[in-house]
Order: C-alpha cells, then structure tokens, then sequence
C-alpha cells in the first residue's frame, strides 16, 4: 500500500511540473514586414540646376505587373548631389509613408547604396541611435561623364556596424532595385 501511495503522490508532483509551466509571459509583439510599393529618390544638385527623380513603383505589390522604373533625367558629370529617400505602401490610401518607420526603427534598418561607374562616391548624412550609417540621407558624386550604375537595398535588422557591403550586413532585404544612370 505505500509504494501505490508514494507512486501517486510522484505522479501528481509531476503533474504540478507540467501544469505549472512558466509560460504565463505575453508573448513578444509581432513586428509584420511592411509593404514597400515604391521607392523615391530625390537628387539635389549643389550650386542650383535641375532636380533628379529616381522611383521604382510597383502598385501590385507582389502581382503579375512589372516595376515601373523612372529616372527624371541625367546627373551632370563631376556634381555633388544631396540625396534623400522615401519608401511608400500606395496599397493604402492614403499611402503609407513607410520611411517614418524605418527613422523610428533606426537600429534595425540601413540603406545601402553600391554604385559603379561614374557615380564616384557616396556618403550617408545621417545614422542610428547608435551611430551608425542609416542612409536616409546622403551625398552622391559623380565623376567624368559616362554610365553608371546604383543598387539600392534597404536591410531590415542588419549586422552593425557593418563594412558597407550587404554581404556583411546579412538582415532581410525589404527593397532592392539597380537603376542604369547616364551622367553626362
């Protein structure tokens, strides 16, 4: 008779474990992947001159229609422009302006941008909480008349620092394009 009670007082302390689970915690919010349908550019000459506009938008978002992609015009050889960048989801109305949440969750995203040819350099103007590059901002210069080329990705929870590569950055990959540029 002990061994049946001590056997069913050991099978109800192992049913308090199981019923006791420490699992009373709320769970972590859900940060959803936003939806991005297009992506502006805007490029200021310094000294004055006209206005430069690169958009990708693509207002299915994930659909059977092509991206349309639009460069206002050429950039002008050996100019500093001052550049900013705008993500919006055009499948609400109104739009959503999703750069406010890229600037609110500075630490966890950057924009990187990977030019080649005539475009010379790039710098980020702004950073994170943390101080490191975000990309919302920045100067581009060209060089010598020619081709270029501009990759475009914003990285969600990217490694930062970083050496300014996406290969480094690793993170999730919320938009990228590659624009073909003629500076002349």
């Amino acid at each position: 008779m002990k061994t049946i009670k001590s056997i069913l007082l050991l099978a109800f302390i192992g049913l308090s474990f199981v019923a006791c689970s420490d699992d009373d915690n709320a769970p972590a919010p859900v940060n959803e992947e936003e939806t991005i349908t297009t992506m502006r550019i805007t490029l200021v000459p310094e000294g004055g001159g006209t206005n430069i506009t690169i958009q990708t938008q693509d207002l299915d978002g994930d659909g059977p229609n092509t991206p349309v992609r639009d460069i206002s015009g050429n950039l002008t050889a050996n100019t500093t422009y001052t550049g900013s960048i705008v993500f919006l989801n055009e499948t609400e109305s109104p739009a959503e302006d999703i750069t406010e949440e890229v600037e609110e969750e500075d630490d966890e995203h950057q924009v990187f941008y990977i030019p080649s040819g005539s475009i010379s350099s790039i710098t980020y103007n702004d950073q994170d909480g943390n101080g490191n590059p975000l990309g919302l901002a920045f100067t581009l210069e060209t060089g010598a008349a020619g081709n270029a080329t501009l990759e475009v990705s914003l990285v969600h929870e990217p490694k930062k620092p970083n050496d300014g590569t996406l290969t480094d950055a690793g993170g999730e990959t919320d938009f990228t394009d590659t624009y073909a540029i003629t500076v002349e």
